[in-house]
């Protein structure tokens, strides 16, 4: 039985890009690679061919991973998010209450985390401890320094 990928229809997009991406000028690159490094003679010390051959695989692996997570993806519709409680695909605005500072996140599939983005996933503390609160709700996250005490300030749908 497959396992199902819930995720967002953002998540989805930037996995079949980066799919399109890895089959096509990614895979030409490393084609390149390996090309200008056969033509230096002698593979058995060559680190350029090994670098290249270790890329190539690594690519092919994540090609795999992508395809898998597509097949098997279940898309969450903004219509499906609630607005009352924090769910997959939720903008959620936190407060950290000791520090009395309050940061947006977008609550996504471990599949789609990116903390450069503000996407955390539901696998994370924060977002584990988040899922299924409501507004105004006071939530403890364990961390390795501590818990760390978040009041939920607005729930509400991404873009």
């Amino acid at each position: 039985m497959n396992e199902i990928f819930e995720m967002t229809p953002d998540g989805i997009r930037e996995l079949q890009d980066e799919l399109e991406q890895r089959k096509t000028s990614i895979s030409i690159e490393i084609a390149e690679r390996l090309k200008e490094a056969r033509a230096q003679g002698d593979l058995s010390e060559n680190s350029e061919y090994d670098d290249a051959k270790e890329a190539q695989t690594n690519n092919e692996v994540r090609i795999a991973e992508i395809e898998k997570i597509l097949k098997n993806a279940k898309v969450i519709e903004k219509s499906d998010i609630l607005k009352t409680k924090v769910s997959l695909g939720q903008v959620v605005e936190l407060l950290d209450i000791e520090e009395d500072e309050s940061q947006e996140y977008i609550l996504v599939s471990p599949h789609e985390e990116d903390i450069m983005k503000n996407k955390i996933s539901s696998d994370s503390p924060v977002g584990a401890a988040i899922l299924g609160h409501k507004k105004n709700d006071i939530v403890e996250v364990k961390t390795p320094i501590g818990i760390i005490r978040y009041k939920i300030l607005r729930i509400g749908k991404s873009n």
